[in-house]
């Protein structure tokens, strides 16, 4: 076994390779870029090197930089985690070259994966179902149609090297192929070097299952069952669990065998995922399942494996990469009851999952009923140089029923301010009809989504907590002094103070009288309750109101208080009385940057007219490409921004002015 090791990666995934490293007893190095030099891996690491500015491409995917920590520190092996260099065959040779292990498999085998029309064609050889599509060569535009034109549409066009769901665009109609084409090319160029595509059938009804496999240098091949992935966004996993729901026997073994019968045919060694696609419009049934891809490296989504097996991928990884067997062969592994992972993002839901930034000023991640696998702290930044996940929520119970509610149960006591995240629409995804009876499918999401990305409106008690909170009255009090105890109070009367608040983009007074005590009467939209605060301690609250008790959480920030009530989080604006009320600009009038990126397309030019949600800004931003829209018909009236050039988070891209060539 290695006695130290080096983690080419950060995040997530470092802290968790830590924290096996750590119980075997193994040493770990940690590198690290110029935004991650206070991170969580760094801390948690015996020791680290810093490897570069914080753009990936100057510092995680700078190869030079990682061997040298690794001769500077000792280490005998890199652990790539996932993403990053994780399959990369260049590194692993380069890894080799220098006498350092790589933790993962051979070079020669993430080549063989690593371009998705070549990985079809060796799996069609070794008798592996796969999807019908076009896998070749030819990236002519017009041959490409015609090959979607014949295999019938709907069709998805897919980047032939990475994944991640960048480079992928659904077609239903042939008029917008050509356009899509295009918008895949460039993501693939930009996340892979890659622009190339192939074309594959799109199944209307589609489950993504996969199969943890696992190899060794000594010819062994085993599998540790499958994962139901299909609950995804962009292509993108919401929510994993294992076992697949309503998995046969039958298709379980016949899927396993495939799997195996995959890995052996590039004589794989360590952790890899099979992943199918199976087409349920009349039910699984174990001949309808197609192998789509293989990722050589340890999947996002492993613990579930891991909960329901009771294994450590992370520590088998690290016995094989040492040249031991697997720990186990196939009629030794077995499975219990249920597992869910559900990642928690920063990312706005309801504007369409556009990656959030900021700093995480209040986190509580309730590890009670789960098991939380994350590389951030209160006070750490989500930035736009990596992946916004803020932690992994992963449980586990005897059934399925049993996992689902613990999952929601712990979603409800997520607690996250400073950033939007995506809490809520997982909580709500918990809550719907057809995925907590197993009705599942890749098109959930997208069929539901007004619902699922739909926000409660604003409770009078979460209005009340936060005007107590913008008038000072819910701190806790300290020392002995008696004055200290009586908030709002004054001599001669009640007192009386008002907080403007900004709720749903309305702006409402609120009025508070001080009762005496920690008592206070709220006057909301001229109806007035009275709240008596029962205790404070750090960020809860417990408050009473007419007779029952509740308590929240309050998480203050400049210009706003987030309130966390009965499983919701309202983030609630904080305004104020002297500003000027009436808007600086006009949005209307201009297309707005939403989050920091890269000006990859302007579609159109100054004097141009153009219509209401009409394309004309492409931002790529975390590896994936924003359609920004004209928001009313109108004449381009400047553009601000050019094609290539790096933008920030407000920035005005582009103007917009009345059309007036018909006015009278």
């Amino acid at each position: 076994m290695f006695k130290k090791i080096l983690i080419a990666n950060r995040g997530e995934i470092a802290c968790r390779v830590i924290k096996t490293a750590r119980r075997l007893g193994i040493r770990t190095v940690a590198v690290y870029s110029d935004a991650d030099a206070s991170a969580m891996h760094v801390a948690l690491a015996d020791e680290a090197y810093w490897i570069g500015p914080a753009p990936v491409a100057d510092s995680y995917l700078r190869v030079d930089a990682i061997i040298d920590a690794c001769k500077k520190s000792g280490a005998e092996a890199v652990h790539p985690g996932y993403g990053f260099l994780s399959e990369n065959p260049g590194f692993v040779d380069a890894l080799d070259a220098a006498g350092i292990a790589f933790i993962g498999p051979s070079a020669s085998s993430i080549r063989a994966m690593g371009l998705k029309d070549a990985a079809k064609a060796l799996m069609v050889e070794a008798g592996v179902p796969v999807v019908p599509g076009y896998h070749g060569e030819s990236q002519d535009p017009a041959f490409l149609k015609a090959q979607a034109d014949g295999i019938g549409y709907p069709v998805l066009i897919k980047a032939r090297a990475g994944g991640g769901g960048k480079g992928m665009r659904r077609v239903d109609d042939p008029k917008d192929f050509l356009s899509a084409l295009e918008g895949a090319q460039r993501e693939g160029q930009a996340s892979f070097g890659d622009p190339r595509v192939l074309i594959e059938k799109y199944l209307t009804k589609p489950r993504h299952i996969e199969i943890q496999v696992f190899g060794d240098s000594h010819g062994n091949a085993v599998h540790l069952f499958e994962r139901d992935c299909s609950l995804q966004r962009r292509h993108q996993k919401v929510i994993e669990e294992a076992p697949a729901p309503g998995m046969p026997e039958e298709m379980r073994r016949a899927m396993g065998e495939a799997a195996v019968k995959a890995a052996k045919a590039i004589n794989y060694s360590g952790a890899g995922t099979i992943e199918f696609i199976a087409d349920v419009s009349e039910g699984l049934k174990a001949d309808r399942f197609y192998f789509m891809e293989m990722n050589t490296r340890l999947q996002v989504e492993h613990p579930v494996t891991e909960l329901i097996t009771g294994e450590d991928l992370v520590e088998w990884q690290l016995r094989v990469a040492s040249g031991e067997a697997l720990p186990k062969r196939q009629n030794e592994l077995t499975f219990s009851g249920w597992a869910f992972e559900a990642r928690l993002y920063a990312e706005d839901a309801p504007k369409g999952f556009l990656p959030a930034i900021g700093t995480l000023t209040h986190l509580h991640l309730p590890d009670t009923l789960a098991r939380i696998d994350s590389g951030v702290r209160s006070g750490d930044a989500i930035t736009p140089y990596y992946d916004p996940m803020i932690a992994k929520i992963i449980v586990h119970g005897p059934t399925r029923e049993a996992a689902l509610g613990k999952l929601l149960a712990t979603l409800e006591d997520t607690q996250v301010a400073g950033c939007v995240t995506n809490a809520g629409f997982l909580a709500s995804l918990c809550r719907h009809e057809g995925f907590a009876r197993g009705d599942v499918d890749t098109g959930l999401i997208d069929r539901d989504l007004q619902s699922l990305i739909s926000e409660p409106e604003t409770p009078e008690d979460a209005v009340a907590l936060a005007a107590l909170a913008a008038l000072g009255l819910t701190r806790e009090a300290t020392g002995s002094d008696p004055w200290d105890k009586l908030k709002g109070w004054r001599m001669w009367s009640a007192s009386r103070q008002f907080a403007l608040l900004e709720i749903a983009g309305e702006r409402r007074d609120v009025e508070v009288h001080a009762l005496g005590g920690r008592s206070f009467s709220v006057l909301s939209k001229d109806n007035a309750r009275t709240y008596e605060i029962i205790s404070v301690s750090g960020s809860a609250i417990t408050f009473e109101r007419e007779g029952g008790r509740q308590t929240a959480a309050l998480a203050q920030e400049a210009g706003s208080v987030t309130v966390f009530l009965r499983g919701h989080a309202y983030r609630i604006g904080l305004a104020d009385h002297l500003a000027d009320d009436e808007e600086a600009g006009n949005s209307g009038d201009q297309i707005i940057a939403p989050m920091p990126g890269l000006v990859k397309v302007l579609s159109a030019k100054p004097g141009d007219t153009v219509t209401a949600g009409q394309a004309l800004v492409v931002l790529e931003a975390m590896k994936m490409e924003h359609t920004l829209k004209a928001p009313r018909d109108g004449v381009v009236a400047s553009i601000l921004a050019a094609e290539g050039e790096q933008v920030q988070d407000g920035a005005i891209l582009l103007a917009l002015e009345e059309d007036t060539s018909n006015a009278a």
